[in-house]
């Protein structure tokens, strides 16, 4: 049975192996997966991926968000999936299955579609020119995008909590990714982070992985908060 723990994916939004590794250190024994995003990617290279492994048997969430024409995003898929991560996330615009072949040739790591980013609201898609429609309702835009996603190829999406239960409830195969969590005993006051939710209110509306990272990060005793994490969704399962 899954646990509280396995829901649980820790960024490493850090740039350097050394303070990379450290986290994991600390955090192997609490969270499901460790997340490499572009910045530590970038920074240390696919190297940065076998050292993981080296520290912990945790799956590792390899979150370059694809974004090319197809045939170029097929190849990239194809290349970081030979590092074996558990997911990759991909950009999906184009649609129309572009991603259905390249993602049956490595079963082990699963496509993720990006469908809005948690950093967005309204105010900042009207800037960027969207139509009225989505505008006033980012839902619509999001089921629109997990649509595409499935479409595509992926097996999965990455969705904020305030949306996942409309998309389980359409698409319930999809595997379901949702960032932006802060428990309840964290501060959010200067957060980046718009459309955000509690770890158990995710795991409550369908998501399958949650990803946290600044209470963790932030806090005295990094595994300790994740295991408060995991306690809080061991209660609702």
């Amino acid at each position: 049975m899954k646990k509280g723990k396995d829901y649980l994916i820790f960024p490493l939004d850090v740039s350097t192996r050394q303070d990379a590794l450290r986290l994991v250190e600390v955090l192997k024994d609490d969270v499901g997966l460790f997340k490499v995003g572009l910045e530590l990617f970038i920074s240390q290279g696919p190297e940065i991926l076998k050292s993981i492994r080296n520290v912990t048997g945790a799956g590792i969430f390899l979150d370059l968000k694809l974004h090319d024409i197809p045939a170029t995003v097929n190849r990239a898929f194809l290349a970081a999936s030979s590092y074996n991560p558990r997911f990759v996330t991909v950009h999906c615009d184009a649609g129309d299955g572009v991603l259905r072949d390249v993602a049956s040739n490595n079963p082990a790591t699963s496509i993720l579609g990006i469908t809005l980013l948690t950093s967005l609201n309204s105010r900042n898609l009207e800037i960027l020119g969207f139509r009225e429609e989505y505008i006033k309702d980012l839902l619509k835009l999001v089921l629109l995008r997990a649509r595409i996603a499935k479409e595509a190829g992926c097996h999965g999406i990455v969705c904020s909590g305030r949306e996942v239960a409309a998309i389980k409830k359409e698409l319930p195969d999809l595997i379901a990714v949702t960032p932006g969590i802060r428990p309840a005993w964290s501060l959010v006051g200067t957060d980046d982070q718009k459309r955000i939710v509690t770890p158990a209110g995710a795991v409550q509306s369908g998501a399958d992985f949650i990803v946290v990272g600044r209470p963790v990060r932030d806090a005295k005793d990094p595994a300790e908060a994740a295991r408060r994490v995991a306690e809080e969704i061991d209660a609702i399962l």
